[in-house]
């Protein structure tokens, strides 16, 4: 069997390893800005304008060139599942296994709704050695407590234990409530969980290990010693039937097991963690806004398809952590361990998926909300942007040489995130400079720029014009690419309208960052829950 020509180009360029993927952006970037130069030419602009149109242009043409190389890459390299156990008959006591779901407590409606998530998840998964538990934290205080905690912390060990009894188990508990007290943090000026949502997970696996000195100051019951993995979801992350017993499967066939590399102090082989793919739930009926049903949509006319391709795990065999994953807890602490400084790590889902080896399993899915309005869209953009940008002293700072330093894919990743938050700047500023040229060149350079920005949307089109499975009429096939058409025109058309909004969210986040990073050291954990928000995902 000899594979496609297209097959064997794109495994040639895995072969180059990162160094081949970047180039082939680096041409197809260059390609596009050339173009675009081109027509402004032709429309008069001259040298001197040319090469100011080219110094602001090209940070909207390599994300253009990056688009078209991860679609080519994406449609071109089948997606390869990995391997997993059949564990449909329940999971054995050596696969022990934690669903945690670190939540704040806000009030006793969200606890209510918390804990009904919790039985869901339980009724969606397959059992044997299971369990789940809210890993809780109160809301920043000027206290270390307020009247609010009792009362909520009461409430919630009332559901456990009703839960316990509902749903009995021969393993002891099946349920937990663990619940951590404020400490003081100066740098934040609040009483709060230390280190946050990292730190819940990070002192969670000590628990599960024996530490008796976290700060978790209420715990429902004797938490088991010989939890092997534990599933980390967000507050509203909702599982498939089934997806619980799948993410155990793979993590612990043979083939995924993680291998650390003392010297290096990561996981060089294997996996310790996995990553389902993260679909945002469909607005149906009535329910969802506008801004809601436009950006939600995935694309593609089956949004639940079985696997999709990655460029990182199709070339490079790893993927990226978002999150929502299983990990195994002594692979996850040994990659982690000493690496991150108190009061530095805002997004540190990524950072934990390069050193304990993320992979990506796109035949597993996870469903999420997404925000329901755009102004809370875009402070969850902002809160990314400000996480991205604190990364910085680890790609190229003072801590960039820590502990053997960030391996080279990881490291991509991580200016890759700081690339898309400069694009709405970039593309901005290219605009402007535009204007200021004769009119001729401004219309011209403005179409140009425009269509920039939306071909990354509108390249997943021409793909589905041919039906990939059969059994599908015409009439559906069609309405459902009509209708992926006016979702990618409206993503545009508001993109566009929003253009500078953004600009201006992605600057002040990245000067504030700057400011926090240099100057003031303070509120690098800032952060403000979805729920709070007014969102509808973390």
């Amino acid at each position: 069997f000899r594979p496609p020509a297209r097959l064997r180009l794109w495994r040639a360029v895995g072969r180059y390893g990162l160094g081949g993927y970047l180039a082939a952006i680096a041409v197809v970037s260059l390609a596009m800005l050339a173009l675009g130069l081109s027509l402004a030419g032709a429309a008069g602009a001259g040298a001197l304008a040319l090469v100011v149109l080219a110094i602001t242009g090209i940070g909207v043409a390599v994300d253009v060139g990056a688009a078209i190389v991860t679609t080519v890459v994406t449609r071109s390299v089948p997606p390869t599942p990995l391997p997993g156990l059949d564990l449909a008959k329940g999971i054995p006591p050596q696969l022990r296994t934690l669903v945690a779901v670190p939540v704040l407590l806000h009030d006793t409606d969200e606890l209510a709704t918390q804990i009904e998530r919790l039985e869901v998840h339980h009724l969606s998964s397959t059992g044997g050695a299971l369990h789940y538990a809210l890993l809780s934290d109160a809301m920043d205080a000027q206290a270390e407590s307020t009247a609010q905690d009792a009362p909520l912390v009461a409430a919630a060990m009332l559901a456990i234990a009703h839960l316990n009894g509902r749903y009995t188990s021969q393993d002891g508990d099946r349920f937990f409530f663990l619940h951590r007290r404020r400490l003081w943090n100066a740098s934040e000026g609040v009483w709060m969980g230390w280190e946050r949502k990292r730190g819940k997970l990070a002192e969670l696996n000590r628990l599960l290990r024996g530490a008796a000195d976290t700060s978790f100051a209420v715990v429902s019951g004797a938490v088991p010693q010989d939890i092997r993995y534990v599933i980390t979801l967000d507050a509203d992350t909702r599982l498939l039937r089934g997806t619980v017993r799948q993410m155990i499967g793979k993590m612990a066939h043979p083939l995924n097991q993680p291998q650390f590399d003392s010297p290096a102090k990561l996981v060089s082989t294997g996996y310790g963690i996995l990553q389902p793919r993260v679909t945002a739930s469909l607005p149906t009926g009535q329910e969802g806004s506008i801004y809601q049903r436009i950006f939600s949509n995935q694309g593609g006319i089956e949004p639940y398809a079985a696997a999709v391709s990655d460029v990182y795990q199709d070339l490079f065999d790893e993927g990226s952590f978002t999150g929502k994953g299983i990990y195994e807890v002594d692979a996850f602490e040994a990659a982690l361990a000493g690496r991150v400084p108190e009061n530095t790590l805002l997004s540190h889902d990524l950072f934990e998926g390069v050193f304990a080896r993320a992979a990506l399993a796109s035949d597993i899915e996870v469903i999420e909300d997404f925000p329901s309005r755009y102004d809370a869209d875009r402070r969850r953009h902002h809160r990314w942007a400000r996480g991205d940008w604190q990364l910085l002293p680890w790609i190229f700072g003072a801590k960039r040489h820590d502990g053997g330093g960030i391996p080279a894919v990881g490291r991509w990743k991580m200016i890759d995130n700081l690339r898309r938050s400069l694009l709405a700047p970039l593309a901005i500023a290219t605009l402007f400079a535009g204007w200021l040229m004769a009119p001729v060149v401004a219309v011209v350079w403005t179409i140009v720029v425009v269509v920039m920005v939306a071909l990354p949307r509108l390249m997943p089109l021409p793909f589905g014009i041919v039906p990939e499975r059969s059994g599908v009429t015409l009439r559906s096939h069609f309405a459902a690419l009509g209708n992926d058409a006016l979702i990618a025109g409206s993503q545009i058309a508001l993109s566009v309208m929003l253009l500078t909004d953004t600009a201006a969210n992605m600057l002040d986040a990245i000067l504030r960052t700057a400011w926090r990073l240099a100057i003031s050291r303070r509120h690098l954990l800032e952060w403000v829950t979805a729920a709070r928000s007014g969102g509808g995902c973390s």
